[in-house]
């Protein structure tokens, strides 16, 4: 069977862009289209010896700084290319309405849909931080068209799959189509039996971007005094505004982006992990953190309802301000926790897990 993954591009390394690498690791033979790369980016290094083939997009000048306010010509960049002569290809879709290109073809289409495009359905994202009107205005006027291209698009597509419950009801209510979850692969590491120690700082993962809940958890701690720190790649629009107004506060630590080891060790010594986005899909990261044995104290919405268990892997709380999170630290701080319950609970979400139920699905799509 001939297999192709196509992903929405190759420029940061988030969420996304493990479970394409997870992808590629069970299909190891199927190229990765996608509509450009960056060289020298976190993704494009991620998939250095792979087969990588993209469209023209790539060929523009400052394309990396024009694909957002060109995205009006998403249409022509996938129409632009060929999939004949595959079986089967699986999206990898999010941001760049990466749907619905194999039925021209005459090709199944599994889509593993990390969330429909947040900037087209009012959801938070970095377009939030944009401190220009006529660019807000221009993005709702090119995003009117392209909702009604990208629900003609999810109607061509063969299967869908959710990364998450919160993810699905999305889909349904969105494309009116129904889906399967699946959840993302998470690497299960144990860097807590090399005897690393459990620390005093609350940690974040993150890409610098809006919509992640940073700002929220640098007021809380410039408020009340907690260590933070905060390992990613500076991105998006909030990269200057956070890292230029907070970064002389001496208990707050903005690492950048930090090595997979590093990461790690980073989540096995923290005493919790904070994961504030308002409405995440999923969320890969305080998964991760649980892996290491570490509770996670998340905002009570989206995919961390799903991820973690209130008062068992982690704590949840529902008022979103800096008064809200300071209460859910001085209720975190009352409870007790059990590392190996929460590693335990994180092994669900584990690639073997993952690998075994694409696997699956694939060969009941192609019976």
């Amino acid at each position: 069977m001939k297999v192709a993954l196509v992903h929405d591009y190759l420029n940061e390394y988030g969420g996304a862009e493990k479970v394409l690498e997870a992808l590629s690791k069970i299909w190891p033979e199927a190229p990765i289209y996608t509509a450009f790369t960056v060289p020298g980016s976190s993704a494009t290094k991620a998939f250095e010896g792979r087969k990588v083939i993209t469209s023209w997009f790539g060929l523009l000048p400052f394309y990396e700084r024009l694909y957002s306010p060109l995205r009006f010509l998403i249409p022509w960049i996938w129409g632009s290319l060929d999939f004949s002569g595959y079986d089967l290809i699986i999206t990898s879709a999010s941001w760049y309405v990466t749907k619905g290109l194999g039925k021209r073809f005459g090709v199944k289409e599994i889509c593993y849909c990390h969330t429909p495009p947040r900037w087209l359905y009012g959801y938070e994202t970095s377009i939030n931080w944009q401190r220009y009107w006529p660019v807000r205005v221009y993005a709702l006027i090119v995003g009117h068209f392209l909702r009604m291209h990208d629900f003609e698009q999810a109607q061509k597509v063969d299967i869908f799959v959710a990364n998450s419950k919160n993810v699905a009801s999305r889909i349904r209510k969105f494309y009116r189509r129904e889906c399967v979850v699946i959840y993302p692969p998470v690497e299960c590491k144990s860097v807590r039996a090399g005897g690393y120690k459990r620390k005093d700082y609350y940690l974040i993962v993150s890409r610098i971007v809006g919509g992640k809940g940073l700002e929220l958890a640098i007021e809380a701690a410039g408020k009340y005094g907690f260590e933070l720190k905060i390992a990613g790649e500076r991105a998006g629009y909030s990269n200057k505004f956070l890292i230029s107004n907070y970064s002389n506060y001496s208990n707050i630590e903005f690492l950048g982006r930090v090595s997979e080891e590093e990461k790690y060790r980073l989540m096995a010594g923290a005493k919790a992990f904070l994961a504030l986005a308002k409405n995440e899909d999923f969320g890969i990261t305080p998964v991760e953190a649980m892996t290491c044995g570490t509770p996670v104290i998340a905002f009570d919405g989206g995919g961390y309802r799903e991820t973690v268990v209130n008062k068992k892997t982690g704590l949840l709380f529902d008022d979103y301000s800096v008064e809200g999170l300071g209460k859910a630290m001085k209720d975190f701080n009352k409870l007790k926790w059990n590392e190996t319950e929460i590693k335990k609970w994180a092994g669900r979400f584990s690639e073997e897990r993952f690998k075994k139920e694409m696997l699956q699905l694939v060969e009941r799509s192609m019976e």
